[in-house]
C-alpha cells in the first residue's frame, strides 16, 4: 500500500470519466506512486471532490489523501446511515464537522461517531504536486491503467 495515498492501485483514479477529469480538473499527484486524485473545487456545490458522499469505504479511501492535504491534518472516514437504511461514507476533518453535518441532515446518523478509517498523523511528502496535467502526462497516465 502506498504510504502517501493509501492504495495499492496507483492508476485507479479517476473513477468516473477519467479522461474528462484528467483534462479539466486540478489533480493531486502523489509524490510516492504518481496516482492522480481529483482535488478540484466544485463551484456549484462549494465543495471539493472529497466532500461528497461515497458508496463504499474503499472508494472513500481513494480520496482521503486529498482531504488530509487540503486541511493539513489527518481526516477520517465516517459511516453515515440515512433513515431508509442506505449507507454512505463521508470524510470529515474532525468530529465537530461531523456533528455539524448531522445537525443539518436530521435524517442521517453516524452510529459509531468515530472514523472507521484514518491515518495516525498528517505528513507532507516530497515530490507531491497539485496542478492540471499536460496532454502528454494524461496519455501516459491513461496508458498505464
Amino acid at each position: 500500500m502506498c504510504i502517501e495515498c493509501y492504495t495499492n492501485e496507483s492508476r485507479i483514479t479517476p473513477l468516473l470519466n477519467p479522461l474528462e477529469c484528467l483534462e479539466n480538473h486540478t489533480q493531486y499527484i502523489c509524490g510516492t506512486c504518481g496516482r492522480c486524485i481529483c482535488i478540484e473545487h466544485d463551484p456549484n456545490r462549494g465543495l471539493q471532490r472529497w466532500n461528497f458522499p461515497f458508496k463504499s469505504l474503499e472508494i472513500a479511501k481513494l480520496y482521503l489523501r486529498t482531504a488530509d492535504y487540503t486541511t493539513k491534518k489527518s481526516c477520517g472516514i465516517y459511516e453515515i446511515k440515512s433513515e431508509n437504511g442506505r449507507i454512505s461514507y463521508k470524510i470529515f476533518s474532525n468530529k465537530e464537522e461531523l456533528l455539524s453535518y448531522l445537525k443539518k441532515n436530521k435524517k442521517k446518523t453516524c452510529e459509531n461517531m468515530n472514523p472507521i478509517f484514518t491515518v495516525e498523523e498528517y505528513k507532507e511528502y516530497a515530490n507531491t504536486q497539485t496542478r492540471k496535467l499536460t496532454s502528454d502526462e494524461i496519455q501516459k497516465y491513461l496508458s498505464e491503467r
